[in-house]
C-alpha cells in the first residue's frame, strides 16, 4: 500500500524521485518500458525523452557521467 511504500523510501533514505501507480505488474508502465524485475532504472531528460533504461552499477555510473559531463 502507499503508506508502506512511502515509509520504506524514507527509512531506506532513497533520495531520488520514485514513481508508482501501485498497480504492481498490472501497471501500464510494465509493457511501456519492457521491464520484468525491480529495481529498474529509466533515465528521462527534461523533455521527457528516454535517455537510457535498465542500467545498473558501472554502466549506470558511466551513463550519468556522460550525461552530466563529469
Amino acid at each position: 500500500d502507499k503508506k508502506s511504500w512511502i515509509s520504506a523510501i524514507r527509512s531506506d533514505e532513497l533520495d531520488w524521485v520514485h514513481v508508482s501507480d501501485l498497480k504492481y505488474w498490472q501497471s501500464d508502465v510494465v509493457n511501456l518500458y519492457g521491464f520484468s524485475g525491480i529495481p529498474y532504472t529509466v533515465l528521462i531528460d527534461r523533455e521527457g525523452n528516454i535517455v537510457a533504461k535498465g542500467l545498473r552499477g558501472e554502466r549506470l555510473d558511466d551513463k550519468l557521467a556522460e550525461i552530466f559531463d563529469m
